[in-house]
């Protein structure tokens, strides 16, 4: 998993009625694009979040076109 800042990593919901978390890429502490990253939630609170196989990555640049 590789990401940028400004991208969106989307936690699916693992059970019937769970909502999708999503979280934006606010900086980038691996090298060259893998985890851990800084995450700031819809709330505002901000994580370091190492994603597992239920995550997904949205890029900056695909949501603007």
């Amino acid at each position: 998993m590789r990401a940028s800042k400004g991208d969106h990593l989307v936690q699916h919901g693992r059970v019937v009625g769970q909502h999708d978390q999503v979280t934006e890429v606010v900086e980038v502490i691996g090298e060259e694009g893998e985890p851990p990253y800084r995450v700031r939630f819809e709330d505002g609170h901000e994580a370091i979040m190492s994603p597992g196989p239920d995550c997904q990555v949205r890029h900056h640049e695909d949501e603007t076109s």
